[in-house]
């Protein structure tokens, strides 16, 4: 029995393997401990560099997007261009197609008008009978259907847009130039005169004018005309 000496404890024995374990856990707690607090401050400036590529990625974004819209726009304009000239297109080739149409129509009747001429001096010499008149009033009423309208009347004032005078002469009865004879009539389609009509006209008498003018002047002169 062993014997122990008072005011002295004796301190357990410690195995070595032991007391090295210890200091390695130490040391490697040490260590953590070091490596976080070095890598700590490293936080705020890996943040920054995914901020900036997430910025220089939208930015590339945003300009692919205009990029996009210009060419967008251009290519609208350019459908619209080309709607507009095939707009312009259609007008012209209907304008044109109407044209034509207007002036075979005119150059056929136009060769019909002596034949009209014919019929309307049969009918006012009372010949236009049977068959003929018949026939006469078919091809009329298929000019008129074609659009050719007859003018040229009587007593309508002269026009030089629309007659054309072969005979002059003066009249008392009239106040203006005016048609009073009627040697051919003319004709037109829609707006297009295709032959004017031949006339004979008739001016004013020269001085038929100034007489009631010097009339009513002598009136005045002598007090007015003479009552009861």
């Amino acid at each position: 029995m062993t014997e122990e000496t008072p005011g002295f404890a004796q301190e357990p024995d410690v195995p070595a393997d032991a007391e090295t374990d210890a200091a390695s856990d130490d040391a490697a707690a040490a260590a953590g401990s070091a490596s976080e607090e070095e890598a700590a401050p490293a936080g705020p400036a890996g943040d920054a560099t995914d901020g900036q590529g997430a910025a220089a990625g939208g930015a590339a974004l945003t300009a692919q997007l205009d990029q996009t819209r210009t060419a967008l726009n251009e290519r609208t304009q350019d459908l619209q261009r080309l709607q507009a000239e095939f707009q312009n297109y259609r007008r012209r080739v209907e304008r044109d197609r109407v044209s034509v149409k207007e002036i075979a129509v005119a150059n056929l009747l136009t060769e019909l008008l002596p034949v009209l001429d014919d019929i309307g001096r049969a009918r006012d010499h009372g010949e236009l009978v049977g068959g003929f008149k018949s026939v006469a009033e078919s091809l009329e009423m298929v000019a008129a259907k074609m659009g050719l309208m007859q003018f040229g009347k009587e007593g309508e004032p002269f026009d030089p847009t629309v007659h054309e005078a072969l005979m002059h002469s003066y009249s008392p009865e009239v106040t203006e130039t005016t048609c009073v004879q009627i040697l051919q009539p003319g004709y037109r389609i829609g707006e297009r005169t295709i032959r004017p009509a031949r006339v004979g006209v008739a001016e004013p008498q020269p001085g038929a004018q100034g007489e009631p003018d010097e009339q009513a002047a002598d009136d005045e002169d002598d007090g007015g005309p003479d009552e009861g």
